[in-house]
């Protein structure tokens, strides 16, 4: 075996000893755990407590039927918009979706980043793109968060979108569908939605239901 000379062997001690040394950075990193272990549940399956229906101008009706909540047709927009507290940083949601009848985005989930908001689109521009709507004033048509995916009608999707002061992470069902680096970028969103603000979710001339709409906050351990 070979020698080290005696300041070099000095010298590397600390990272030969430690266990840190021979762990990728990914094992190294942080990880976002629950505040608490229980979801805060916006939607109580009976009611539309806390909920208004956002006035787009030519939404649909809003009702609850089959313990979820049913966005209508609108011309152009229908949807709902929170009118408790929520987070703006630090903050996961979840959500199952269905897009009952149309063609076009069942879930456009709104939701606050620090100062300002944004968007995540599910099933936009015809029925299938998925993006952030927007990062540097591109929507989730242009930006690098778009892709297109295939939705059937009358399915439920499960919708997990985590929020942090540096990325944005999203999810449907298993699949990470966003994982966007937002430091030094602007996050904004689409005048359309600007009703939505601070948390709403809506659909675009599509017949859509929503059901398990819950919140947490998140601390970094």
């Amino acid at each position: 075996m070979p020698k080290f000379p005696f300041a070099v062997a000095v010298l590397l001690a600390p990272f030969l000893l430690s266990p840190a040394a021979h762990q990728s950075p990914v094992a190294l990193a942080r990880p976002w755990l629950p505040a608490e272990q229980t979801w805060e549940k916006l939607f109580d399956g009976k009611t539309l407590k806390n909920w208004e229906l956002t006035n787009f101008g030519g939404q649909g009706n809003v009702t609850v039927e089959n313990d979820a909540i049913v966005l209508e047709f609108g011309n152009d927009l229908t949807g709902i918009t929170w009118t408790g507290e929520v987070p703006r940083i630090n903050y996961e949601v979840q959500l199952e979706a269905m897009r009952v009848e149309g063609s076009d985005f069942f879930c456009g989930l709104t939701f606050p980043v620090n100062e300002s908001h944004c968007s995540l689109i599910v099933g936009g521009w015809g029925g299938t793109v998925v993006g952030l709507s927007s990062i540097d004033g591109q929507d989730a048509s242009e930006n690098t968060t778009s892709q297109v995916m295939s939705f059937d009608r009358k399915r439920w999707y499960r919708i997990r979108i985590q929020v942090h002061r540096a990325k944005i992470e999203a999810w449907i069902d298993d699949k990470k569908v966003v994982s966007q680096e937002i430091e030094g970028r602007k996050v904004s969103i689409r005048p359309e939605v600007d009703l939505s603000r601070p948390f709403g979710i809506a659909s675009w001339r599509t017949r859509a239901a929503l059901r398990a709409i819950q919140i947490r906050s998140l601390v970094q351990f």
